[in-house]
Order: C-alpha cells, then sequence, then structure tokens
C-alpha cells in the first residue's frame, strides 16, 4: 500500500516536473534585452517619456537625469506628471533635469473614479504627449542606462512589436533584498513565462517599470483607459497590447530600480499589495494556492527531514530540482547559490504576504500605495 508520504511526494515531483520541463523554461532567464537585436532601423521614430510621479523625493533625482541623458538620435520628449505630492518631487525632477529642454512636468489633476493613481498619472500624460510614434512609461523609480531608449526603439522597429518591456534589475542589497528579491521576479517569470510572452500567440504580460508602446496600437486598444482599474496593470496592458500586435518582455541589467527595500516588511509590502489581485480576489483561488504552495515547497522538506524509504527520496528530489531551477535567477543577481537551498522558505514567505494581501482588502485596505487603498478598484 502507498503511504501518504509517498503520494505527496510524487504529486510534488510531477508539479515539478512539469514546471522545469514545459513551462517555456521560465527558469533560464534567456530573454535578455542585449541578446538578438536586429539591426538599427533607417528612421528613428519619435518617443516620448512619460513618467508619473507621487512622493518621490527620494528617487525622482536619478531617474530623470537618466532620462535627460539618453542618447537617442530620433525625437524625444519627457513629461513628468506630478500626482498631488507634498514632498518637492517637482522641484528636484527640475533641478535634476539641469535645464533640458525635453523635460515638461505636468501637475497632476485629483484622482478620478475608477482609476488607480499610478494609471491616471499615465493617462494624463499620454494626453499632452501630442502624436509621437511611440511612448516610452518607466516609473519614478527606474533609472536608465544611456543607451537603453535606443535599444528599446530597435526592438520595437526591428521586429515590429507593439510593446518592448524590460523587467528592470531590482535592488538586491539589504539582506531581506538579497533574500526575497531574486525569487520575485522568479515567480513572476513562472506565471508569465518570457519566451511565451514573446510569441506571437499566447499570454501576455509587461514589467510596468519600463515599457514602450507604438501609440497606434494603444489608440487602437482603446488607450489606457481600457485597464484604468487593473491594480497589476502592466501584465493587464501587457496581455491588452498583444490583442493588436507582439510584444516582447525580457530581463535587463540596462535599467535598474532604485527603491530601497530595505527591511522583511517594506519587501513583504510590495508583494502584498497586489498579491490578492493576482487571485482576481477569490477566496478559493487563495486558499488553493496556500495549499499548493505547502505541498509544493514544504512538503518535500518535511519528507525530507522526517520521512522515510521512497517518500524521503521523493522529498530530496524535488528539493534539489527546485534549487537547480533557481540556480540561474540567482546568477543573474550575483546572489550565492545557497539561496536556493532556501527556497521553500522563501516561498512560505510569500504564501504568507499573499494570505496579507487578502487580509488588507478584507479590510478594505487592499494595494495600499501612497496613502491610497486602491484594489477595490479591480475587485
Amino acid at each position: 500500500m502507498i503511504a501518504a508520504g509517498e503520494i505527496a511526494g510524487g504529486v510534488a515531483l510531477l508539479v515539478w516536473l512539469v514546471l522545469v520541463f514545459a513551462r517555456d523554461g521560465f527558469w533560464l532567464t534567456r530573454e535578455r534585452d542585449t541578446r538578438s537585436l536586429p539591426a538599427p532601423p533607417a528612421h528613428w521614430p519619435g518617443v516620448t517619456a512619460v513618467v508619473p510621479a507621487r512622493d518621490e523625493a527620494e528617487v525622482i533625482a536619478r531617474a530623470i537625469a537618466s532620462l535627460t541623458a539618453q542618447d537617442y538620435a530620433g525625437e524625444f520628449r519627457i513629461i513628468l506628471v506630478d500626482d498631488n505630492s507634498s514632498d518637492g518631487t517637482a522641484d528636484i525632477a527640475q533641478t535634476a533635469a539641469q535645464g533640458s529642454d525635453r523635460l515638461t512636468i505636468l501637475p497632476g489633476a485629483p484622482l478620478a473614479p475608477g482609476w488607480t493613481g499610478k494609471l491616471w498619472a499615465v493617462h494624463q500624460g499620454i494626453g499632452a504627449a501630442g502624436t509621437p510614434d511611440y511612448l516610452w512609461l518607466t516609473d519614478a523609480d527606474i533609472a536608465h542606462a544611456p543607451d537603453t531608449l535606443t535599444s528599446l526603439v530597435t526592438r520595437a522597429v526591428g521586429e515590429d512589436r507593439v510593446l518592448v518591456s524590460l523587467m528592470a534589475r531590482l535592488r538586491c542589497e539589504s539582506l531581506a533584498e538579497r533574500a526575497l528579491i531574486p525569487a520575485f521576479v522568479w515567480f513572476f517569470a513562472m506565471l508569465y513565462p518570457f519566451a511565451a510572452v514573446n510569441r506571437a500567440t499566447g499570454v501576455g504580460a509587461a514589467a510596468g517599470g519600463c515599457m514602450l508602446a507604438r501609440v497606434d496600437a494603444l489608440m487602437a486598444a482603446g488607450g489606457i483607459a481600457a485597464v484604468r482599474g487593473a491594480l497589476i496593470d502592466d501584465c493587464a496592458f501587457g496581455a491588452l497590447m498583444k490583442r493588436h500586435g507582439r510584444v516582447w518582455l525580457g530581463l535587463t541589467n540596462r535599467s535598474v530600480s532604485i527603491r530601497r527595500y530595505d527591511t522583511w516588511a517594506s519587501v513583504g509590502a510590495m508583494i502584498s499589495r497586489s498579491a490578492y489581485a493576482q487571485l482576481r480576489y477569490s477566496p478559493v483561488l487563495l486558499a488553493a494556492t496556500l495549499v499548493g504552495l505547502a505541498l509544493i515547497y514544504l512538503g518535500p522538506v518535511l519528507l525530507t527531514v522526517t520521512g522515510a524509504g521512497y517518500a524521503r527520496w521523493l522529498g530530496m528530489a524535488v528539493w534539489v530540482l527546485m534549487t537547480i531551477a533557481f540556480q540561474p535567477m540567482l546568477r543573474f543577481y550575483r546572489r550565492s547559490p545557497l539561496w536556493g537551498v532556501a527556497l521553500p522558505a522563501i516561498a512560505l514567505f510569500y504564501a504568507g504576504q499573499t494570505f496579507a494581501s487578502a487580509w488588507a482588502h478584507w479590510r478594505g485596505r487592499g494595494g495600499m500605495w501612497k496613502g491610497r487603498a486602491q484594489a477595490a478598484i479591480g475587485a
């Protein structure tokens, strides 16, 4: 008779075999912005960057300086939408631009009903952008290498992509960041395998910190208003744009997030802000997710430590397999391979923050960002 431990171990092993070998190689980190770039276009199209910013005094100077320093050969403008900041964000941005005529600062209007704060600011920036060929939607906490826009446009034009998006390299310096940030990107890629996103058909997604969108396709899709209430706005936007053409998503070292997550609580807040929205605010999906995470991450550890016979060997095999699958992302973030052994504990932290996300939503404080509880908009 097969014991319960052997059944649990066998199920966990089967799940991991599917994830590793039948999930578009999500864990291999092969999709990079510097790989397989086409030839530069004969004509460089006009681009306007739109930067939504709300109380970003700590990071806005470096972000704006990196935009004004772009070495792009075509027409390029920057619109910073100051979303009712109270910390001098606009003045700091103006100073960081060092007199560049590329930058325009647009005071944001009060938040309109039915919109998340970020998308309402982006909507206003797009309205003021005029008629560029492309819009570069980038966050106030992202700093870009000088050739970032050139590489984005090269791929968009050369591969006929309506959307090119880069997963900015997140800050990974504090202990909490070193433990949790590589897994954040790894779990994202598991949900939205980059190779699948980049195919002509199938899942659509994007990374909101850096998105270059072709304007004619965006207008055909209904504009940013089509996703105005989405809490996970980047993936909603990527799915929207993919219905109107090919999209591309990849990792980069040339766009970096400069927002600090120095504590476990701050990283947890980042995770929990949108975790329950990913589950479509469903208690059933929440329960299934928590049980599933326990089975495929915690279960193998318990079997390895306390099991016997085949159950222990199955648990060990699964633990080794997940450790190996985490290695490419750890190398990308230049972290010790030993963090792979800790992946079950990391996953349990994420499970806890997923429940915390649901709890905040039930209390009317879901999607909290810059003093706004936004999750109810998407519920």
